[in-house]
């Protein structure tokens, strides 16, 4: 139906320009002749229709356009003497023609046809002029490019518009010497040879556009093809509205329109091979669970808000526990079935900074963007704290606030502050007189690896790694790398050094360091080889009396203590893996004189 409107319009619009500018034409000319006919000129341009097969019909009239006398009696009588000269047509009649649907809809002739009255000889032969003159090339030739045009200049002010006519719509002619002569009058001949070639390329544009249009047989086709289908598309449209009846049930019902529940779910099995028997009496094999509600809203689409519960009864065998290589999901309270409060942070963004606000169990890796390493997951990673690098286990979490400041797309500064006895107004303690932590990091993260550095301070009321109730100040110095060869393998590591300050006492060192390897998707998408090896957390410095909490007498530890991971998570769906692994650890507390101790876990993690 459109392309039948813009045929139409097509043909009607030139016909009436077409006559005014002759009008307008007549009306300045210098030397006019009287017509007695002038009154009846053009007064009707009608029946007008173009009927396409297999279509509705379409047909526009044009209504007369009249010259009223006036405007010819306000003219000279000179003016009016060469009326004989202007061209009667009575009326434009363009044949019916027919365009069937399967071929392109084209340009098709202008026919000048002469009406039931008889037309006189000198209008006729007027026309054939018109006609001729459009075809003549001596005296006008068509322009491909406004700089054919000698005449016409950048600065002109129709330049742009005559380029566009000339380069876009091949709509003008020029003389023969390659002038437009712009301030010059146009005649009758000169206007319709122009007229004639902008509607030749309008006739071309017309047929390229509907080359391609559908043809009767593709319709056909389409009509086949929907009553083929008839039967899947009514199921489909039952589909779509059982859909739409369900959403509706669960707008009507869902818990909340901000509050997304996810949550997680450990079954774990630990069993200790080999252990010193005589310095560890709590090394048995155990089985047990932990379990997460994180309650996530969001107000904004940008901003977080987590509320956790999480119930455990899985602890760590002391035999590992002596150098922090406790079961990771075993970590944290509450312990023996409680159901406690564990998480409770706001997080959202304003510009390039993202900030943290904590009022329960917030610190150490929750104000960084990235603890580089890819095993610092209680329910996905490793299976022992060993994989979480120990340089972010020294902060008391509690209440704090933090901030991640976004310098590109790959760097950030992080940095935040938690306090351990924020609740309680007690003398030593207190948001700031207790025990916090403050913490700063530079991170990278690219494709090709992933880098922090950081540094953090914290105070400790309690013995911290020295078994005495004194308080304790923490320097953390930190670094991790994490390289990624290629889709399957990465490679990383890092170092923590901890200048510690026994208020009363004196100063001892803390050291760790680990390697990391990893193979992702190994043997299926989602699973995951980890291996992890280095020493854990040891200190160094006082020749006697420094020991790790889980001893009962002070050893040398002379020597430093050294331990291997190894774990395979296997996918068993998008929301249930597997995780099998062995923890190996040489010189427990860097004493030579404990035995070597080995245990085993299976992890069954629950996503959902």
């Amino acid at each position: 139906m459109a392309t039948k409107v813009l045929w139409n319009a097509l043909l009607a619009t030139p016909t009436l320009l077409g006559a005014a500018l002759i009008m307008s034409t007549s009306a300045v000319a210098v030397e006019l002749q009287p017509n007695a006919e002038a009154d009846s000129l053009f007064t009707d341009i009608s029946d007008i229709s173009i009927d396409v097969e297999a279509s509705d019909s379409f047909s526009t009239q044009v209504a007369p356009v009249e010259i009223g006398a006036a405007s010819l009696e306000s003219t000279a009588p000179e003016a009016q003497e060469s009326v004989d000269a202007i061209v009667s047509v009575d009326e434009l009649t363009v044949d019916e023609t027919t365009v069937a649907v399967d071929e392109p809809v084209v340009s098709q002739p202008v026919q000048l046809a002469q009406t039931a009255t008889e037309q006189p000889a000198s209008e006729v032969s007027s026309l054939d002029e018109i006609l001729q003159y459009s075809n003549n090339q001596d005296s006008l030739s068509q322009v491909t490019s406004i700089t054919q045009l000698s005449d016409v200049r950048p600065e002109d002010w129709a330049f742009q518009a005559l380029q566009s006519l000339v380069e876009r719509y091949g709509c003008i002619v020029g003389y023969p010497d390659g002038t437009y002569r712009g301030q010059s009058a146009m005649t009758r001949y000169e206007f319709a040879a122009g007229l004639n070639a902008c509607l030749d390329r309008i006739s071309e544009l017309i047929a390229a556009s509907t080359a391609d249009l559908a043809t009767r047989e593709d319709l056909a086709t389409l009509q086949r093809l929907q009553e083929e289908f008839a039967a899947e598309l009514a199921t489909l449209r039952g589909r779509v509205d059982n859909l739409e009846a369900r959403v509706a049930e669960l707008e009507a019902n869902q818990f909340s329109t901000t509050t997304k529940l996810r949550g997680e779910t450990i079954f774990a099995v630990a069993v200790p091979f080999d252990y010193d028997e005589d310095v560890f009496d709590n090394s048995q094999a155990i089985g047990g669970y932990r379990v997460r509600l994180n309650f996530d809203t969001s107000f904004t689409g940008e901003d977080l808000l987590r509320a956790r519960l999480q119930a455990r009864n899985f602890q760590s065998f002391d035999s590992l526990d002596i150098n922090g290589l406790g079961w990771s999901f075993g970590q944290g309270s509450p312990a023996n079935n409680n159901i406690a409060l564990d998480d409770l942070l706001y997080t959202f963004p304003v510009g390039n900074i993202q900030f943290i606000i904590g009022a329960n169990s917030i610190g150490d890796s929750d104000f960084v963007a990235t603890t580089v390493s890819p095993f610092d997951s209680s329910g996905q990673g490793s299976l022992t704290n060993f994989g979480a690098p120990p340089q972010y286990s020294v902060i008391p979490g509690g209440f704090g606030a933090g901030a991640i400041v976004q310098f590109s797309e790959n760097l950030s500064l992080d940095f935040g502050y938690a306090s351990g006895e924020a609740g309680t107004s007690a003398d030593g303690a207190g948001l700031f007189n207790g025990d916090y932590g403050a913490i700063v990091q530079l991170s990278f993260l690219s494709e090709a690896f992933d880098a922090a550095l950081m540094y953090s301070n914290s105070y400790f009321n309690d013995s911290f790694f020295l078994e005495e109730d004194r308080p304790q100040v923490l320097n953390v110095y930190g670094a991790q790398v994490n390289f990624k060869l290629a889709d399957f393998v990465q490679i990383g590591g890092g170092i923590a050094y901890i200048p510690t300050r026994v208020i009363g006492r004196g100063d001892y060192d803390v050291w760790s360091y680990q390697g990391t390897v990893a193979f992702p998707d190994l043997g299926g998408e989602g699973n995951l080889l980890g291996i992890l090896f280095g020493a854990p957390l040891y200190a160094r410095g006082f020749g006697d009396g420094i020991f790790f909490s889980g001893l009962s007498e002070t050893r040398g530890a002379d020597q430093i203590p050294f331990a291997i991971e190894g774990f395979y998570r296997f996918r068993v769906t998008d929301r249930i893996s597997i995780t099998p692994g062995v923890v190996w650890l040489n010189n427990p507390g860097g004493d030579t004189d404990i035995s070597d101790s080995f245990a085993g876990a299976i992890r069954t993690t629950f996503s959902f």
